[in-house]
């Protein structure tokens, strides 16, 4: 059974300088929710999206005084804020994604104190068993295959730990806790260069500099036969929001059962934007798992929906975003060296 929240609770974001956050601020905003309260540890220059007509605040939520000004008033918490990136990120940080557990704890404890209603942790599917996904051809992870526990180094096990908080924060102490297991979110207006972008967005990248450049030569991390699902950004905002106001108790996967091996999504994107490359395979660089892919078995019984974008149509809006971007920056350099 789901329950709508009503349009006039008072909602916050954390991490709302972020990807996904950005977006969600916005969906709720354009959804009628008449009071967003938007916060990131990032200056406001340095957001992802910024949106007037909603509470925009800069505030470290690894601070528990900090999540107790965050959440004062609020009724729901959408909770995506952490230390993240794509995989060569999650490899090299692992520290600084374990610290992020912070704010989840804080954020439950100052909800706990503040009365706060509902509460969504935006898990990630790197608490699967990393045992299950050493083959490309992989089994699509259901839910149960979180348990027994091996996720990825790191970032895997601070999320498996905020789950469990979730969990015991709703036994113990009554708020409704939900938690979406992401599956690889891409789209426009997300992180494409400087180290914490994902894979949707780098090759993006590479294929759109390449172009512009006249290059024909790309290199692809790994041999390119690792696989994975890709879920495309509206897709996540719906079923992030459709799960929020569900009664689903227990961490659901959030993703696109739609598997595609490295080497494939760069075929997508050449076609996209009109290029054949040569690729050049850097086997050292950071690959993690083998194969990953959604089980969509349970948010189909529980909301009779999944994520069904196909991945072209993702990635043609994606690369063309990432493309102008980079057009435009071009532009200025090219404008000074003909000078």
């Amino acid at each position: 059974m789901e329950a709508s929240i009503p349009r006039t609770d008072p909602i916050l974001v954390a991490g709302a300088g972020g990807f996904i956050g950005g977006w969600l601020v916005r969906y709720l905003h354009e959804n009628g929710f008449t009071e967003v309260r938007a916060v990131d540890i990032k200056p406001l220059g340095e957001w992802h999206q910024v949106l007037h007509g909603v509470d925009n605040r800069v505030a470290d939520l690894r601070s528990l005084d900090a999540c107790r000004d965050a959440v004062a008033g609020v009724a729901h918490v959408y909770n995506l804020a952490c230390d993240m990136g794509g995989m060569g990120f999650i490899e090299a940080n692992r520290a600084a994604c374990m610290i992020s557990v912070l704010i989840n704890t804080h954020l439950l404890m100052a909800g706990r104190d503040e009365g706060v209603k509902r509460h969504f942790l935006s898990s990630s599917a790197c608490v699967y068993n990393i045992d299950l996904q050493r083959d490309s051809a992989v089994t699509a992870l259901r839910e149960e295959d979180a348990y027994p526990a091996m996720p990825e180094d790191g970032y895997g096990w601070e999320k498996l730990f905020s789950e469990r908080m979730c969990r015991n924060f709703n036994d113990d102490y009554g708020i409704e806790t939900r938690v979406a297991r992401y599956h690889n979110v891409y789209g426009p207006h997300g992180t494409y260069a400087g180290g914490r972008e994902k894979a949707p967005a780098a090759i993006c990248r590479k294929v759109a500099e390449a172009k512009l450049a006249d290059r024909d030569e790309i290199e692809i991390w790994g041999d390119g036969e690792q696989t994975r699902s890709f879920m495309y950004i509206d897709d996540c905002l719906y079923g992030t929001t459709r799960i929020m106001e569900s009664d689903i108790r227990e961490p659901i996967n959030l993703g696109s059962s739609e598997l595609v091996t490295i080497n494939q999504l760069v075929d997508i994107v050449e076609e996209i934007a009109g290029v054949q490359l040569k690729r050049r395979y850097n086997l050292d660089a950071p690959k993690g798992v083998r194969g990953r892919n959604s089980d969509n078995t349970l948010i189909l019984e529980r909301l009779g929906w999944e994520p069904s974008t196909p991945l072209a149509v993702g990635l043609e809006k994606t690369f063309s975003w990432i493309y102008d971007e980079l057009a435009a920056a071009e532009s200025p350099r090219r404008a000074v060296a003909s000078s």
